[in-house]
């Protein structure tokens, strides 16, 4: 069966450009790749058929030679090792098609299109830094100067990585692709290019400053902004502030991960205060009024009321953290500040105290209603038991 014009098997013009001719080829290979048509027998040959033609049309040689002689020029080896009739036979080369065709059916599902390994520089990497803050600076904000190891853009060579600033050359391994490929009977194995390591060009003069890298490690100082309101866990995110790109490339990013210190008085809940507050046991009984402190540094009078208990809490309004972000023109209220009372039992008595809690004790007055409550639930449990 005589072949088909390789023009028509594309479904291209003759003087159709390269451009024109690798977008048919795609879409025709997309069209009729055999993992797309399960059920058709004839898409295997069909496709080889197109990847035969694209092989001989891609190549400007190759195109000249059949231009003029048609499919004679490629018969019996007459165009060298690279025709079809040479090392690789009459059928085409299927393991090149699939290599050829393999981005546009599957780059999606590996993370975008092969080409875009392609590209000159590389984005630096992003950088953590783990900053301790006490509750009161988390209280008030404040601006921190940071020390941050990494690196930056080599001053000598403006991050090209080249002497003199000049720009990168492109690889000739892989003419700037990044990947090499080798074909193995059926199949096509990429492998990045070990020439330039994946970047698509090399250095001909690296920069003796940064040997090549367009980087340099250097220790740089930072002020942060903390805003008032931080929380442990909070992140601050510094644009560009990361580890400098690769020959040129953009900078990553900083990111500031707070961690709010445990205060010795205060324990924190959001926007929400608590403090312990002991209290004698004179004065839980009695009543009276205890001087509690603040986390804005004042202080604040609470009133103990007769007969109070461990675990009673007061409230003080609008004496706690503030909503993040707090500052002038911005809404949000303040958390509260809770005070905790921890009734506490007299130790170390002297003789004359003792004898005073005694004879307390000793006077019939129903003053402890708790106790009262408590046998009085023993006596119905075990009254029922009984019964």
């Amino acid at each position: 069966m005589a072949k088909r014009d390789f023009y028509e098997v594309l479904g291209v013009a003759r003087g159709a450009s390269a451009d024109e001719i690798k977008k048919a080829f795609r879409a025709k290979a997309k069209e009729l790749h055999p993992d797309r048509n399960p059920d058709c027998t004839l898409s295997e040959g069909r496709f080889k058929e197109v990847n035969e033609a694209y092989d001989c049309l891609k190549d400007a040689q190759r195109r000249a030679a059949y231009d003029r002689f048609g499919h004679q020029a490629f018969e019996g080896g007459g165009f060298g090792p690279g025709g079809f009739g040479g090392a690789r036979g009459g059928n085409g080369d299927f393991g090149s098609a699939f290599a050829d065709v393999f981005e546009d059916l599957f780059g999606d599902m590996m993370g975008g299109r092969a080409a875009s390994g392609r590209s000159r520089a590389t984005r630096g990497q992003d950088l953590r830094y783990n900053l301790q803050v006490s509750l009161e600076e988390a209280f008030a904000g404040l601006q921190k100067t940071i020390s941050v190891p990494g690196s930056v853009a080599c001053g000598e060579c403006n991050g090209t990585g080249a002497e003199g600033a000049v720009e990168p050359a492109t690889c000739p391994t892989c003419a700037g692709m990044g990947k090499v490929r080798a074909s193995q009977g059926f199949f096509t194995v990429e492998r990045t290019c070990p020439t330039c390591n994946g970047q698509g060009q090399i250095v001909k003069n690296p920069c003796a400053a940064c040997h090549g890298a367009g980087r340099i490690e250097k220790q740089r100082s930072l002020a942060v902004n903390i805003p008032a309101g931080v929380e442990t866990g909070t992140r601050i995110r510094l644009a560009g502030e990361g580890e400098a790109g690769l020959r040129g490339g953009p900078s990553g990013d900083l990111y500031i991960f707070v961690e709010v210190k445990d205060h010795a008085i205060f324990m924190r809940d959001g926007r929400m205060l608590a403090c312990h507050v002991p209290v004698s046991m004179t004065t839980a009984a009695l009543g009276g009024e205890v001087e509690v402190p603040t986390i804005d540094g004042g202080r604040s009078r609470v009133k103990i009321a007769p007969g109070s208990q461990t675990g009673q809490q007061m409230r003080l309004r609008g004496k706690g953290m503030p909503p993040l972000r707090h500052g002038p023109g911005m809404q949000g209220d303040f958390g509260d500040m809770l005070v905790e009372l921890s009734v506490e039992t007299p130790v170390n008595l002297t003789a004359r105290q003792k004898e005073i809690l005694r004879e307390f004790e000793a006077i019939d007055a129903d003053n402890h209603p708790q106790t009262s409550n408590f046998f009085g639930k023993i006596k119905n449990f075990w009254e029922g038991l009984g019964a």
